[in-house]
């Protein structure tokens, strides 16, 4: 029995890495298919339904370490992108289990895949998600198990992860290029769930959450907004690493100035301001091959027509990645509730965006930014705790094709 689950994991990591070099319907692709699927149904003649659990470096196979391989460095892999449980749990077909893969290479690249095939062939014996949630919970008589994210994927890893990145930094521990881009990753397969594409954003608790919550919600727009516009998985990716760490330069900045209720005095304006260029070298002095979120980092407060901040002493045109993450951080900033004014109006947000299309904003980037938000309103998540469960179910829905026209 051991000795089959081994066999299973093993083969089934060497088909993952060999999708990933292959494209679909290469020979050795089928192959490395084929040889998965049999591991299962060797699996499964001891088996029927057997269960996997991924804890950190552990291995849990039917309720008990999988010692022979411990370690094995997949187990983390496949948690960190929400599969912390597998469950085979019936007769597996080659297309259940095709979609499946299809899912782990997405999950683990962040290149999605979203053909006619995959869609109408979704697991029906391959059950997978987040381990503990909503656990003990009975399914309504009649309901029919689904595969995926649990209905229960929350941004509680995500959120305590972006606090940890701000808190290595301000104690000096240095910035985990890492963990950003598993943070990233993470969010963008919130945002492809399973079951149907979703624009998650927190709403703010406490001012002093800010800087977590808006770094977070400007990596999510920004992703959905180079989605939009049509760029690909990689751009799309570096994008959300930018929104991510658009603002860093702000754990320079004391909480008492971040969080001040009234105007700022001229020095504090000064340090805030400051925060676009202490970003900038936090991450070139980290992490060099970043230099398009230093760039986003340092230009992110620049508008169209010159003004802003830092000014340029050789007026030029801004990186496409900061316009567009210019964009999507005005929009949050403006809809959270900050100590110095109250939250605005999503419309009104919207408003604002059309009317500086051309000066402060890119007028292209600006005009796709109030589409998408009006296009995919339906596709908005409103996330008011930790713990929120996001709305993963119903019928599979794909992310709507961009419309032509403003």
């Amino acid at each position: 029995m051991i000795e089959s689950a081994t066999r299973f994991l093993t083969s089934f990591a060497q088909t993952v890495s060999t999708m990933t070099l292959y494209e679909e319907g290469h020979p050795a692709r089928e192959r490395a298919v084929d040889a998965v699927l049999e591991a299962i149904l060797r699996m499964q003649e001891e088996v029927p339904h057997p269960e996997f659990t991924f804890v950190g470096n552990e291995i849990i196979f039917q309720g008990r370490p999988l010692h022979s391989l411990r370690g094995w460095g997949w187990g983390p892999r496949l948690s960190s992108v929400g599969i912390q449980r597998l469950e085979f749990t019936g007769p597996v077909t080659r297309g259940d289990l095709e979609v499946f893969l299809y899912d782990v290479q997405a999950r683990l690249t962040g290149v999605f895949v979203s053909t006619a095939e995959a869609r109408q062939s979704r697991p029906t014996a391959i059950q997978y998600g987040i381990v503990g949630v909503r656990e003990g919970a009975r399914r309504p008589e009649g309901e029919e198990r689904g595969s995926g994210p649990s209905v229960g994927y929350t941004l509680r890893d995500e959120i305590e992860a972006v606090d940890w990145l701000h808190g290595e930094l301000k104690g000096d521990g240095g910035l985990h290029l890492l963990e950003a881009e598993a943070i990233v990753r993470s969010l963008s397969v919130a945002m492809h769930g399973d079951q149907q594409f979703l624009i998650p954003l927190l709403r703010l608790k406490r001012f002093d959450q800010y800087t977590t919550t808006h770094a977070m919600n400007v990596s999510v727009l920004a992703m959905a907004l180079a989605e939009f516009i049509g760029l690909g998985p990689k751009e799309v990716r570096a994008f959300g690493i930018s929104g991510l760490m658009h603002d860093l330069g702000k754990v320079t900045i004391p909480e008492d100035i971040l969080n001040k209720p009234g105007k700022l005095t001229d020095e504090e304006r000064a340090l805030m301001n400051n925060h676009t260029i202490a970003g900038a070298r936090i991450i070139l002095e980290t992490e060099k091959h970043l230099d398009l979120a230093a760039v986003v980092a340092y230009e992110h407060h620049i508008k169209i027509d010159g003004g802003g901040y830092p000014s340029l002493r050789f007026p030029r045109a801004c990186h496409q990645a900061s316009n567009l993450v210019h964009v999507c951080d005005v929009f949050d900033a403006l809809r959270t509730d900050r100590p110095y004014r109250g939250a605005w109006e999503t419309g009104r947000v919207l408003e604002l965006l059309d009317e500086g299309s051309g000066t402060e904003f890119d007028a292209d980037l600006a005009q796709s930014f109030v589409r998408m938000m009006r296009q995919w309103e339906g596709q908005i998540a409103d996330v008011h705790q930790e713990d929120d469960a996001l709305p993963i179910g119903g019928p599979v829905v794909s992310a709507p094709a961009p419309r032509e026209g403003p």
